[in-house]
């Protein structure tokens, strides 16, 4: 790459020359995260690219190229419609639904009083139970969501965090339930705490016991559960919060290299629990800077896992990530066009060498997804893997003068907020000075102005809109009655369990809490004498106390 022919330089001069004479139009020429992009690139942009230590072949080490040999050659990425709504038997039959119409693994929307780990009576659900996603209040429940789904054939993503931990045990008990034994689980939940305090704010716990909470999970998981991967380290909700694409790669990253330093302190070896940490980008609408933005984040992670903390085992180096295309990208009006934009979404992401997807349905920012609308999403990704033939070549858009340039300037970038939140005192002291979120604010603010000024097009929202417009697609609603019947069921579970059992179970959780043991096997306890995600997390509140965070101005 530095052997460049002799007569670019003078070449390009000579174009620029020409070039002048020609009058652009009146348009600002930067990414969607407001990136100046240059009018054309060659390879005076990328001379100092060493082919060995920068890119690589796919599956070698710095992973730039993807990271698996024959990447999609050998196997397509896993198609991963997030879904859940109502309650566990509502959402099972969506889930067969989905399976049955050929997507290839599970993801499991939580409603909001489990996200927040409220049982479905707790005066604070109250309306808000299976309305963004299933209500899952017991192992009861979470039997019933997975009935006849054979949990070692399927590979589930949960997005859950604050109440992981408790979350998971109830799928481990619901495989030991079906005959299925922990080590033959495959699957992930998300349990990224970190993000919580910076984007998405549903949180439970101070960020010392959540840390603690996530270290015993990859402690557990490396002994029982070793194919299960721990967390998904999570872009996809600063981006959704209004970040950039550097502050999501760099934001994200520094979460992860955060809980590998937390993993390291709790007395793990790295390379015990490294290879099952995972990452969820978001895919937004920029399609050249989003993939750029994902062969820069498997460069940055190889290099930090191997040179900074010591990893010796590959599989440590190696960053795996699912991608959900972007949300915030939808619009309700003219929402047919959300899939044309979703569709470019999901190919950035497959060049960008995703390992799976899920393609957000046309319906989604005006209410959970109808069966057609997501029949139509999933049909997206089956279009793009088998009709468009970009699954034959491995990383094409490699030696891509613009695209090399670009990976290197997301890298520069994201080394620059690494720097500063090194200085700063590291993420939690960041997350306590509000600086990731005055960030991502100040981001999101300088993208609204863009839009208000219309130096930025939206399509059907600020440009090419249609005054007469009609809302006239089908929207799913969700009836009051499941929220009585689910109450009714809980109610029930709660008259007719061994209660008894239920108190011992409880009490030497809080023991485990107050001390220093290993809390996943007692929380396993609890789940398996049918214990209440509420009053599991109850009994952990009141060791642990509740996070508030500090307001900024």
């Amino acid at each position: 790459m530095n052997d460049q022919p002799k007569g670019i330089k003078e070449g390009l001069e000579k174009w620029r020359e020409n070039r002048c004479q020609m009058k652009d139009r009146d348009f600002r020429f930067e990414t969607v995260s407001g990136m100046e992009v240059k009018d054309l690139y060659t390879p005076l942009d990328i001379e100092d690219l060493d082919y060995e230590r920068d890119l690589g072949f796919p599956g070698e080490y710095p992973f730039t190229r993807g990271v698996y040999r024959n990447m999609y050659r050998g196997r397509l990425w896993t198609m991963r419609q997030f879904a859940g709504f109502a309650t566990a038997k509502e959402s099972n039959k969506r889930y067969k639904y989905l399976l049955e119409k050929g997507q290839t693994g599970l993801s499991v929307a939580f409603d909001m009083p489990t996200i927040m780990g409220y049982d479905s009576d707790h005066p604070r659900s109250l309306g808000e139970v299976g309305r963004v996603g299933v209500a899952i209040d017991s192992l009861q429940d979470m039997e019933i969501l997975f009935d006849g789904i054979p949990l070692d054939k399927v590979s589930t993503s949960m997005t859950i965090n604050a109440p992981a931990a408790v979350i998971w045990c109830m799928y481990i008990a619901t495989g030991e339930k079906q005959g299925v034994r922990p080590e033959k689980l495959t699957g992930t939940i998300q349990n990224d705490i970190l993000k919580e305090y910076i984007a998405q704010k549903s949180w439970i716990f101070p960020p010392e016991p959540s840390m603690r909470l996530i270290t015993d999970i990859f402690a557990y998981a490396s002994r029982h559960v070793p194919k299960w991967n721990t967390i998904s380290i999570s872009g996809y909700h600063i981006r959704e919060a209004g970040s950039t694409a550097v502050q999501e790669l760099a934001f994200t990253l520094a979460n992860g290299f955060a809980y590998v330093e937390a993993g390291i302190k709790a007395g793990l070896n790295v390379d015990d629990f490294a290879p099952r940490l995972s990452f969820f980008f978001n895919a937004h609408i920029d399609f050249f800077e989003e993939i750029a933005k994902y062969r820069a984040a498997r460069r940055i992670w190889a290099r930090r896992m191997k040179e900074k903390y010591g990893a010796k085992d590959p599989r440590s180096w190696l960053l795996r990530f699912h991608t959900q295309t972007a949300g915030c990208s939808l619009t309700a009006q003219q929402p047919e066009n959300n899939i044309v934009r979703t569709a470019y979404e999901a190919l950035a992401a497959v060049l960008g060498g995703t390992q799976s997807l899920h393609t957000n349905s046309m319906d989604e920012v005006l209410a959970l997804p109808t069966e057609k609308a997501v029949q139509i999403a999933l049909r997206t990704q089956q279009i793009l893997a088998y009709e468009t033939g970009v699954a034959n070549v491995i990383d094409p858009l490699a030696g891509s003068y613009y695209v090399e340039a670009l990976t290197n300037k997301m890298e520069e970038e994201a080394e620059k907020y690494f720097e500063e939140i090194e200085k700063r005192g590291g993420v939690l002291a960041c997350i306590e000075q509000n600086f990731f979120q005055q960030e991502i604010a100040d981001a999101a603010y300088r993208y609204q102005r863009a839009l208000d000024s219309k130096q930025r097009i939206l399509v059907g929202v600020n440009e090419f809109v249609n005054p007469d417009e009609k809302l006239e697609i089908e929207i799913l609603k969700i009836d009051p009655k499941i929220e009585q019947e689910q109450v009714a069921r809980l109610q029930k579970l709660r008259r007719e369990r061994d209660n008894i059992r239920v108190r011992e179970t409880l009490e030497a959780l809080r023991r485990a809490c107050e001390g220093t043991e290993n809390v996943i096997p007692y929380i396993l306890d609890c789940v398996r004498a049918y214990a209440t995600e509420g009053e599991i997390i109850q009994v952990m509140r009141e060791v642990f106390g509740e996070y508030k965070e500090k307001p900024t101005f």
